[in-house]
């Protein structure tokens, strides 16, 4: 069965309903390699999903170095897939910087085609936004990245709903912001799930399966506390992932019901909240991305949606989203 396209804002570019999350071939959730890169990405390529979501902050260029590595074993990958990545996210000597002038973006970028082995990128987001630089004056550097042709698009992650505003007020090639967002992760709709919908924005949701928690086989609390991220994320400490873990049990039980993998109702539950929403799920298993492919191709009832809801219902999950030296860059609203 065909994937039915979603378009990317207002560009006219069609892409799958679902992309590819690559910050998964950069070690993030555990040991990966360039080979089992390729092999997930001939996959979304053999099922018609074209959306390929990355970031030069993803293993410091590993997860676009091995895009760039598929591209290069495939070029005729090179008209099909729509390449999208992020800059604005610096190491510095006390931790990351935030920066998004005009040269440090360009330089970013530069950088990161390099690596991808591309000239132009379909969509470029600004990865954090430097609170202290306008976002006027960051719009202006990406439609100069538009005007030189490198990239076809913009956007930016986890910005505020008044943000997006903004930008987009200033017209342009604005297509996108990325932000979490799934069953576990519910602010975006407190005002950015509808800024989106209203200017025509696509709202990219990353995690759209809980950091794995919303799947039939969630990442362990003993494994979680190994991992980097997972060790310090407040809903995987131990308190929070039993409860966490018996709570989502019961989306488990509902999705076997249905005879459906719980990823799969999880991404299929997130793609029924709008036409803009591009969920973009990560992954280091073909098996798994093919479950969450099924995902792309399930119609829910408005009863579905009303028992996913009465299984999960808003402010289910325990524990905040983001530890305080993760909330970093990040903007809240409310």
């Amino acid at each position: 069965m065909r994937l039915r396209a979603r378009k990317l804002g207002r560009t006219g570019i069609a892409v799958s309903p679902i992309g590819v999350g690559a910050m998964s071939f950069a070690d993030f959730y555990g040991p990966t390699t360039e080979e089992n890169s390729h092999a997930i990405l001939h996959a979304a390529l053999e099922a018609g999903v074209n959306f390929i979501d990355t970031s030069d902050i993803y293993g410091m260029g590993r997860s676009e170095e091995a895009i760039g590595g598929f591209l290069k074993a495939r070029p005729e990958a090179r008209d099909q897939m729509v390449i999208c990545t992020k800059g604005g996210i610096a190491p510095g000597p006390q931790g990351r910087v935030y920066d998004n002038s005009a040269a440090y973006l360009e330089t970013a970028l530069d950088a990161s085609l390099r690596r991808l082995g591309v000239d132009c990128v379909a969509l470029y987001y600004v990865h954090r936004r430097e609170e202290a630089r306008p976002i006027e004056e960051v719009v202006q550097t990406l439609q100069g990245f538009v005007k030189k042709g490198k990239i076809r698009s913009y956007g930016f992650s986890e910005i505020a709903p008044s943000s997006l505003r903004r930008a987009a007020a200033l017209g342009g090639d604005l297509a996108a912001v990325q932000s979490e967002y799934s069953l576990a992760t519910r602010a975006p709709e407190l005002g950015l799930v509808q800024a989106c919908a209203e200017l025509h924005v696509s709202l990219v949701a990353f995690s759209p399966v809980g950091r794995s928690m919303l799947t039939d086989h969630p990442v362990s609390q003993a494994v979680a506390a190994t991992l980097p991220f997972l060790g310090q994320n407040p809903r995987f400490q131990p308190e929070a992932y039993r409860a966490n873990r018996a709570l989502s049990d019961g989306f488990r039980r509902l999705a076997a019901e249905m005879a459906v993998p719980t990823a799969a109702l999880a991404i299929a539950w997130a793609l029924h909240q709008g036409e803009m929403i591009l969920p973009i799920p990560g992954t280091r298993s073909v098996r798994h991305f093919q479950e969450l492919l099924r995902g792309a191709h399930l119609t829910l009832s408005a009863e579905d949606l009303a028992r996913i809801e009465a299984v999960l219902p808003k402010g289910w999950a325990h524990g905040d989203r983001y530890s305080p030296s993760q909330w970093a860059g990040i903007e809240r609203y409310c």
